[in-house]
């Protein structure tokens, strides 16, 4: 056990760049995702049928095809034709466009929950088209599509294991060498275990956060204030307590 210690301690400064670059992925390729799944999932509502066609075609694609098989293509396989890219960009563009895509179907049920009767009343008091939707329909959806791509970001910060594939010394590579180095199987991967489990508890909480904020805003929940207080609040009116 005390030689374990020892490797583990050699190897922080390795694991350490390993969080780094797994956080880096996690930030770019969630951001890349967020971007693609508000775009796609708001096109694929629009009455136009080519444009409409076009976002689903994209969607099914990206979300179809295996993650491994798009980190290949465009680590090994674009610079066939000339395009050589960066192996942390390979990286993000592979999870944004994958998780992207999952995203744009939680946007686009999320945009169809909001009931008509609010759009309706919108078109009533002649909100313009962009108006009904940044001010009526989208804060509405937002409260209800955070808890959905939440679970997305998790599974895209463990999805960032496969950059090991490409040449990147994300968590998971260190993780390998700390296990060639120790011998240990059990001992290495039990570190994997709790490091990752530590990174997707800290998402969690900032998910938990901004999905309190949404409905606080709608006036479905308690302050923020409240909420990091952890005292039990009261869904009664008027500030009863059961």
């Amino acid at each position: 056990m005390n030689h374990n210690l020892d490797e583990l301690v050699d190897a922080l400064p390795e694991l350490g760049r390993g969080i780094v670059i797994t956080l880096e992925l996690t930030a770019g390729g969630g951001l890349l995702a967020f971007v693609l799944a508000l775009g796609l999932g708001t096109i694929v509502r629009v009455r136009s049928l080519p444009i409409r066609f076009v976002a689903r075609v994209l969607i099914e694609f990206f979300r179809g095809t295996s993650l491994v098989v798009q980190l290949f293509w465009l680590f090994y396989v674009l610079p066939l034709f000339g395009y050589q890219l960066d192996p942390v960009l390979c990286g993000i563009l592979a999870l944004g466009l994958n998780y992207g895509a999952y995203g744009a179907e939680v946007v686009r049920g999320a945009l169809n929950a909001v009931p008509t009767a609010q759009t309706e009343a919108a078109v009533a008091l002649n909100f313009s088209p962009w108006h009904r939707l940044t001010r009526i329909v989208f804060p509405q959806a937002w409260a209800m599509m955070i808890p959905s791509l939440g679970n997305l970001l998790i599974h895209l910060l463990k999805g960032t294991a496969f950059a090991s594939f490409i040449t990147l010394q994300d968590l998971t590579a260190g993780i390998v060498d700390l296990q060639r180095s120790t011998g240990d199987t059990l001992f290495a991967f039990g570190i994997g275990l709790v490091l990752y489990l530590i990174l997707a508890y800290i998402v969690t909480l900032v998910i938990n956060l901004a999905e309190a904020r949404a409905k606080h805003r709608l006036g479905r929940g308690p302050t923020l204030r409240e909420l990091l207080s952890f005292r039990p609040q009261s869904s009664l009116p008027g500030g009863g307590s059961l």
